[in-house]
C-alpha cells in the first residue's frame, strides 16, 4: 500500500489541478502577502440564482431526509439537555444552598468537557460510521440526564453535568456529518441552516418545558430532567432503523480495499495534518468566537431579564420563547442566502447587524425587548446557521466528524466560562436591593456586562471570517478526496468510484483559497 500511496503522490504532483478538484482546493497556492490582499475582493459574493427553496427541499430524497431528521432531533435534544440546568439555575441553587455565580460553574465544566466527547467519539463515529456512536451517546444522554435529577449536593451536581459535557460534545460532529454529506449541493445551504437550528429549537423546547415541570409538583426542578430522558429512547429506535451515510459507506470501500483498513485510517489522519493544519487551526479559533457569541447573549439572560428588570417567570418565557422563533428563523433564511452571497459575506452581515442590535437587547427593560430579542437572536443564529456547512465544507474529508466536531467544542471549551465571566464582573456593576417576598434580591447590572462583551466577540468573529478562506460547494465526495487517495492508493478509490481520472471541469468543483 506505500507503493500505492507513493504513485499517487506522484500522480497528483503531475496533475495538480486534478488534485485542487477533487480536493476542493485552489487551483494555484497562494503567498502570504497575495492571500491577505485578496480577503476584501474575495467576500465579493458569487450571486448564484437562489432556487426556490422549496424546490431546494424537493431535491432530498427519502433517505436524505431521514438523515437531516435524525440530526436535527438529535442535536435538539442535546440543546435541551443543556438549557434545562440554565432555566432552572435560581432554583437549583436554592435546592442545594449556594449562589447562582457557583452554579454557573455547573454550565462551565460542562463546556470544558465536551471536546474530550468530540475527540472520542469523532474518531469512532470516522473510523467505524455514524450509527453506533450516535445510539451510544444517546444511551449516555439518558442516563446523566436521570442521574442530574437524582443528586442531592452540590458536589454530584458538578460530577454528572461533567461527565455530560462528554457526552454533549460528541454528537455535533456525528449530526453535521450525517445530515449533510449526502445532501445535495444546492440544498446545503438552507439544510446547513435548518441542522444548526435544532439548537434554537431544542432551547425552545427547554424553555417551554421549564415552565410546565419546574415547580409544578411537590419535586421541584427535577422533573424537567427526568423528562430529558425520555425523548432519546425514540431516537435511538429510529436511528437503528437507519444505515450509514452512502459517503461513509464508500470511504470504508476504499480502506478494505487495502492490507489494513486501520492503517489506512492512521494513514489519513497523518496526510490531514500535514496538509491542512493550517485551516484546523483556523476553525478552532473562530469557533472559540462563535461559542463566545451563543453563550455570551443565552446563557446568562434569563438571570438579566429576572434580576435586573423583574420579569415573571411568564415574561421570561414568552421573551426566550420570541427569540428563539427569531433565531430559528434567521439560521434557515441566512444559511440558504449563503448559497448565493457566500458563507463568509453571509456571516459578516448578520454580525454587524447583531452588533448593533446590543444595545436595545440588552438594555431595554419592558416588554419591549422581546422584539430586540427576537432580531437579535436572528442574527446570533443566522450566523450559526452557515456553521455546519462552512466547516463540512474546510475539513478533510477522512475525519470530518472528528474535526468538525472538535473545532467546535474546542471552541466551547475556550468559551466555557462565559456565564461566570458575565456573572462575575456583573456582579461589579451592584444596583438597588429589591424585596420579594420577603427576602432581599441583589441586583446586578448585568445588561451593561452582556453589550461590551457581545460587541467585543462580533469585532472578533468579523476579523477571523474577513481573514478566513471560502470552501463554497466544495466537493464532499470520495472520488474528490485527495488525502483519501494519498493513503489508500489511486487504484483502490478509482475501484470503488469507477473513475480513473478526474477532469478540470468536474461537476461540484468550485475554485477557493486555502490558508
Amino acid at each position: 500500500m506505500a507503493d500505492h500511496a507513493d504513485s499517487s503522490a506522484n500522480y497528483l504532483s503531475k496533475h495538480p489541478s486534478h488534485a485542487a478538484v477533487h480536493s476542493g482546493e485552489p487551483y494555484e497556492k497562494m503567498s502570504a502577502g497575495r492571500y491577505v490582499g485578496t480577503r476584501l475582493s474575495s467576500l465579493k459574493p458569487p450571486m448564484v440564482p437562489l432556487e426556490n427553496p422549496f424546490s431546494l427541499l424537493r431535491q432530498l430524497n427519502r433517505q436524505q431526509w431521514a438523515f437531516f431528521g435524525i440530526a436535527f432531533c438529535g442535536w435538539a435534544w442535546d440543546s435541551f439537555d443543556f438549557f434545562t440546568v440554565s432555566l432552572a439555575l435560581s432554583k437549583m441553587a436554592a435546592t442545594f444552598g449556594v449562589t447562582t455565580k457557583q452554579m454557573t460553574w455547573g454550565i462551565t465544566l460542562t463546556l470544558m468537557l465536551r471536546s474530550v466527547g468530540a475527540i472520542i467519539f469523532g474518531i469512532l463515529a470516522d473510523r467505524y460510521g455514524r450509527k453506533w456512536p450516535f445510539i451510544g451517546n444517546m444511551i449516555l444522554f439518558i442516563v446523566l440526564e436521570l442521574a442530574t435529577g437524582f443528586v442531592s449536593d452540590y458536589n454530584s451536581f458538578l460530577a454528572v453535568r461533567a461527565l455530560y459535557g462528554i457526552a454533549m460534545g460528541a454528537l455535533y460532529g456525528n449530526v453535521a456529518s450525517t445530515a449533510l454529506e449526502d445532501c445535495p449541493v444546492q440544498a446545503r445551504g438552507i439544510i446547513s441552516g435548518l441542522m444548526q437550528q435544532g439548537y434554537a429549537f431544542g432551547y425552545l423546547l427547554a424553555v417551554v418545558f421549564a415552565r410546565a415541570l419546574v415547580d409544578t409538583t411537590s419535586h421541584g426542578w427535577r422533573p424537567l430532567f427526568w423528562f430529558g430522558a425520555c425523548p432519546p429512547v425514540l431516537l435511538i429506535i429510529w436511528r437503528l432503523y437507519l444505515p450509514e451515510t452512502n459517503t461513509f459507506i464508500e470511504r470504508q470501500q476504499v480502506r478494505q480495499l487495502s492490507e489494513s483498513a486501520d492503517k489506512v485510517f492512521l494513514r489519513e489522519g497523518k496526510v490531514a495534518l500535514q496538509r491542512h493544519w493550517k485551516v484546523l487551526l483556523y476553525m478552532v479559533l473562530l469557533m472559540a468566537g462563535f461559542n463566545f457569541m451563543s453563550h455570551g447573549s443565552q446563557d446568562l439572560y434569563p438571570t438579566l431579564l429576572t434580576n435586573q428588570y423583574g420579569f415573571s417567570a411568564n415574561g421570561v418565557t414568552i421573551t426566550q420563547v420570541v427569540a428563539n422563533l427569531g433565531a430559528i428563523l434567521g439560521g434557515t433564511v441566512i444559511g440558504y442566502l449563503s448559497q448565493s452571497l457566500g458563507r463568509r459575506l453571509s456571516i459578516i452581515i448578520v454580525c454587524i447587524i447583531g452588533g448593533a442590535l446590543l444595545y436595545p437587547y440588552t438594555f431595554t427593560g419592558d416588554d419591549k425587548v422581546i422584539a430586540a430579542a427576537f432580531f437579535e437572536q436572528f442574527c446570533v443564529q443566522g450566523a450559526w446557521g452557515v456553521i455546519p456547512i462552512y466547516l463540512m465544507e474546510m475539513s478533510p474529508g477522512s475525519f470530518r466528524t472528528l474535526v468538525v466536531g472538535a473545532s467546535y467544542q474546542l471552541g466551547n471549551l475556550a468559551s466555557s466560562a462565559s456565564s461566570t465571566i458575565e456573572a462575575t464582573i456583573g456582579e461589579r456593576f451592584p444596583l438597588p436591593s429589591k424585596l420579594v417576598a420577603g427576602k432581599v434580591v441583589h441586583r446586578y447590572d448585568y445588561g451593561k456586562v452582556i453589550c461590551i462583551f457581545l460587541g467585543c466577540v462580533y469585532a472578533y468573529v468579523i476579523i477571523l471570517i474577513l481573514a478566513g478562506p471560502e470552501y463554497r460547494e466544495r466537493s464532499l465526495g470520495v472520488a474528490h478526496d485527495t488525502d483519501l487517495e494519498i493513503a489508500a492508493g489511486h487504484d483502490a478509490v478509482a475501484a470503488v468510484t469507477g473513475e480513473d481520472d478526474w477532469p478540470t471541469e468536474k461537476a461540484g468543483a468550485t475554485r477557493v483559497e486555502k490558508v
